[in-house]
C-alpha cells in the first residue's frame, strides 16, 4: 500500500500537481493542513486534493484563519494579507469543506496532526525539546506533522530522554523505527533553501517513509501572485526555498 503524504500546499496548484504526478499512483492520500494562505490557487487546491483517493484532511491554522477560527492579528502583516485576499476569493462550497476538517486522526500506528501533538493546529516543532515534549502527547509509534516546511524527523529511542533530530535525504527511503514524528515539508512553499516541492510517501506494511523532492514551474505561480497583488516577500521566497 502506498499513502501520499503532503501538507501545507498554501494555494499553490502548479507545486500541487507536480507532486501528484511524481507520486504515481497510490492507495490514499493524507493531507496534513495549511490548503490555503500564501498562494494564489485556493479554490483550485481544495478541490484537487478532494479528487485524490481515499482522502484524509486536516485543518491547518492558514485554513481556521480564512474561516475566522484564528485571530488573523497573530499573523505577520504579509500573512495577514494573504489571508483577507483568500478570505475574499474562497467560494463559499471550499469554505465549508475546510470548516468540517478535522484538527486530528488517529490510523493504526500513526497519529496525523498539522502542527504538534500537543496543539494540533498552532504550534510548531522546530527543536528537539519541542518534539521531546511532544512525545507524551501522543501514544501511536508514529506522528505525522506539517506546519514548518521543513522536512524532519525527530526520533526517540529507548532509553533516550531526549529526541534526535534527522534530516533525510532526498529520494532516500526510511525504514521507520518507533517511536518518531515525520514531517514530509512542504509542497508550496518550502523553507528549507529548496525551492522543489516536497511530500513523503508512506508505505504502512514494511513502514517505509520515502521522502521525495520535485521540481515545478515557480515563475508561473509567482505570476499570477503578482496577478492578484499578493506579497512581494511570499513571491520571491518561491524561488530560493526561505
Amino acid at each position: 500500500m502506498r499513502i501520499l503524504i503532503i501538507s501545507d500546499i498554501h494555494a499553490n496548484l502548479t507545486a500541487l500537481e507536480a507532486v501528484i504526478a511524481d507520486a504515481g499512483e497510490v492507495d490514499a492520500a493524507w493531507c496534513l493542513g495549511d490548503l490555503v494562505g500564501y498562494g494564489p490557487d485556493p479554490n483550485e487546491c481544495i478541490q484537487r486534493v478532494r479528487q485524490l483517493p481515499n482522502l484524509l484532511c486536516l485543518i491547518g491554522n492558514h485554513d481556521a484563519a480564512v474561516l475566522g477560527q484564528i485571530e488573523i492579528d497573530s499573523f505577520n502583516p504579509e500573512a495577514r494579507q494573504a489571508v483577507v485576499w483568500t478570505q475574499q476569493n474562497l467560494a463559499s462550497a471550499n469554505a465549508d469543506y475546510l470548516r468540517n476538517l478535522p484538527e486530528r486522526a488517529l490510523l493504526n500506528s500513526v497519529t496525523l496532526v498539522h502542527g504538534s501533538p500537543r496543539q494540533p493546529v498552532w504550534e510548531y516543532l522546530l527543536d528537539t525539546r519541542t518534539a521531546t515534549q511532544n512525545f507524551a502527547h501522543f501514544e501511536t509509534p508514529f506522528c505525522f506533522v506539517g506546519h514548518s516546511h521543513l522536512p524532519v524527523i525527530y526520533q526517540l529511542n529507548a532509553g533516550r530522554r531526549s529526541a534526535d533530530l534527522i534530516i533525510p535525504e532526498t529520494g532516500h527511503q526510511i525504514t521507520m523505527a518507533p517511536r518518531a514524528i515525520f514531517n514530509p515539508g512542504s509542497v508550496g512553499q518550502p523553507r528549507d533553501r529548496d525551492p522543489r516541492a516536497s511530500y513523503a510517501i508512506f508505505e504502512p506494511e514494511e513502514h517505509i517513509w520515502d521522502y521525495r523532492r520535485v521540481p515545478y514551474d515557480v515563475t508561473s505561480v509567482q505570476d499570477r501572485m503578482q496577478a492578484h497583488d499578493l506579497p512581494a516577500r511570499h513571491i520571491h521566497r518561491l524561488s530560493g526555498g526561505w
